[in-house]
């Protein structure tokens, strides 16, 4: 029987679309020049009090005006924030981070870090902060954007990840010690999300610095995903990467999934890979045929559709604004409106909303000040123009304004019912709850660049086009620039021929019988196949079906260890003191 989601009567009003040129509470429109000022402002109010009360913290505690580690202890925050700095138009503090960070930011530490965290926060900041270092006036070096100091630093962070990656599936564990690899016991159950979200970074490291096997091991994480759906099309929450076993099988496009589908079409768009972009699809029809119901989506078994919760999830909202990217407009705006609604019932998104209640779910009312449905009203307003989108970025300004801001910052929302605060502001505040905020207000900023400028740099290996627009926002809202990464893939790659054109010349000359010549190939110096590589679709094809070979070689046997986490609702991983 198809099952039929029940609306409460009173609450019917609540999901009659919104009038597209709805004026604002006075009777006249969100002014953008005026609301862009009150969230530079909000940047600053928090940004300072991070910097006067928590630096060289991860994190800001708002509410005692102090400090704390949180994922690692790299001043994430600062981190977190620098191209933000940017985008607000602030090039000297810019210049100012960028030394800081080179100066005080190890990663030869003995701290357990998360993979995911550490890869969104810590890699993708650290790569869009390069990409953008000559736009904020910092003095690179020769061979920039395809080297240079935060690029090194992004490299090392990454490499600090690669052990994590040594599974039989080649799935990645969650966490990994930053000094010593992967600790022995560590539990092998991880997150979708959690395997499925480094291609964006990892091929952006990869092209920049020639070093093909961050790009390598993201692939094989995501086709070992690929390969675990069920046979209705649809993945789980949770797996363990040594047995390639769903541990949590329910399916939909929240917590613990969610950026595995964004990372499928954001890197299909970054590295125009038309694989990615069709796996996407795929997942599509699966979503929209097993969990869409009355512009909602919910959560069901992942082997046989049926309803697992009827919940919606604050983390989901930046589906409508993925499905932007893909051209399906009338259904993302029809969902987004359904999300905007429950802002407006309570000044923020809880974490857990019951579909049919409407209402919060039981220990899962707080707002931690998350960016995901003003991102979605980001791209949605780029695609549109319609004003609807700007009133959200109205209301969710004066929502935090009234509810979350305290002397030191602003407080995470432990409760929306009676606006009850928590003593953090995650980094992420400032990365992208801000950043999207602004450029919603701000159709003009460089990041919005529709291709009819750029900037030319010379490079010691020829010319390169860059800043033109097209940007790729990481999980993060950390943006990548693609013109880098085909500049950079293409010097590499000459680099790669020359030295094995070298190579195989010299074996053929020292070592090889003149009738063997035609046979001899440039082994290990072959430049690595991937997207906008200069081979035939046979060698482009070949060498990534090797990769899971190599992934399984590295066999992890360690011992157990008592399982510090336990699973929880739809799957995710709660501590036990939460």
């Amino acid at each position: 029987m198809p099952f039929r989601l029940l609306i409460p009567l009173g609450l019917v009003c609540l999901f009659l679309p919104l009038h597209h040129g709805a004026p604002g509470p006075d009777g006249t429109a969100p002014d953008p020049a005026h609301y862009r000022e009150r969230v530079k402002a909000m940047f600053y109010h928090a940004y300072d009090s991070y910097l006067e009360n928590a630096f060289p913290y991860d994190e800001l505690r708002p509410l005692t005006c102090d400090g704390h580690d949180t994922w690692g202890s790299f001043s994430l925050t600062l981190i977190d924030a620098l191209d933000t700095l940017l985008i607000l138009g602030n090039t000297s503090e810019f210049q100012r981070v960028v030394e800081v960070l080179q100066d005080n930011v190890d990663f030869d530490i003995d701290v357990n870090a998360s993979v995911f965290e550490t890869n969104i926060r810590v890699v993708g900041g650290l790569l869009s902060a390069h990409l953008l270092s000559k736009k904020a006036g910092v003095e690179v070096e020769a061979g920039w954007p395809c080297s240079g100091p935060l690029l090194r630093m992004a490299e090392e962070a990454a490499r600090k990840l690669l052990p994590a990656f040594q599974t039989p599936t080649g799935m990645p564990y969650g966490t990994v010690n930053l000094l010593h690899g992967v600790n022995p016991g560590e539990t092998p159950v991880t997150c979708t999300a959690g395997i499925g979200t480094f291609i964006v970074e990892f091929a952006t490291l990869s092209s920049l610095t020639g070093d093909p096997v961050f790009e390598d091991v993201a692939r094989v994480a995501l086709m070992r995903l690929w390969e675990s759906r069920s046979d209705i099309g649809l993945v789980g929450n949770h797996i363990d990467v040594l047995t390639g076993k769903w541990v949590a099988q329910d399916a939909g496009i929240g917590a613990g999934v969610d950026s595995y589908f964004e990372y499928l079409v954001k890197g299909a768009i970054l590295l125009q890979d038309k694989k990615l972009m069709a796996m996407f699809l795929e997942y599509n029809k699966a979503i929209r045929n097993y969990t869409h119901f009355d512009d909602w989506y919910l959560w069901v078994q992942m082997y046989k559709g049926t309803v697992s919760m009827p919940v919606f999830q604050s983390l989901e909202a930046y589906w409508p604004g993925l499905q932007s990217l893909i051209g399906d407009i009338d259904n993302a705006m029809r969902t987004f409106l359904n999300y905007y609604t429950v802002w407006k019932q309570f000044g923020g998104l809880p974490e857990f909303y019951n579909i049919p209640q409407g209402y919060t779910v039981e220990k899962r009312e707080g707002y931690p000040l998350r960016p995901e449905l003003i991102e979605s009203a980001m791209y949605l307003y780029r695609a549109t123009g319609d004003p609807t989108l700007l009133e959200l970025g109205r209301d969710a300004v004066e929502s935090i304004e009234k509810i979350s801001r305290v002397e030191c910052g602003f407080a995470t929302i432990k409760d929306l019912r009676d606006h009850k605060l928590d003593n953090r502001m995650e980094s992420f505040f400032l990365a992208e709850t801000v950043k999207y905020l602004y450029l919603l207000f701000h159709p003009n900023n460089f990041i919005h660049n529709n291709g009819s400028t750029f900037d030319s740099v010379m490079t010691p290996h020829g010319e390169c086009i860059l800043g033109a627009g097209g940007y790729i926002f990481n999980t993060e809202a950390h943006p990548i620039d693609p013109a880098a990464l085909h500049c950079c893939r293409r010097l590499k790659e000459e680099q790669w021929e020359v030295e094995g054109l070298m190579r195989e010349f010299y074996s053929l000359k020292q070592s090889r019988p003149r009738a063997q010549r035609k046979t001899v190939s440039s082994g290990p110096w072959e430049p690595p196949a991937g997207p906008g590589a200069p081979s035939s679709p046979e060698k482009h094809d070949q060498p990534r079906e090797k990769q899971p070979a190599k992934q399984r070689t590295p066999l992890l046997s360690c011992p157990s260890q008592p399982f510090t986490s336990k699973l929880a609702l739809l799957g995710q991983v709660f501590l036990d003191s939460s």
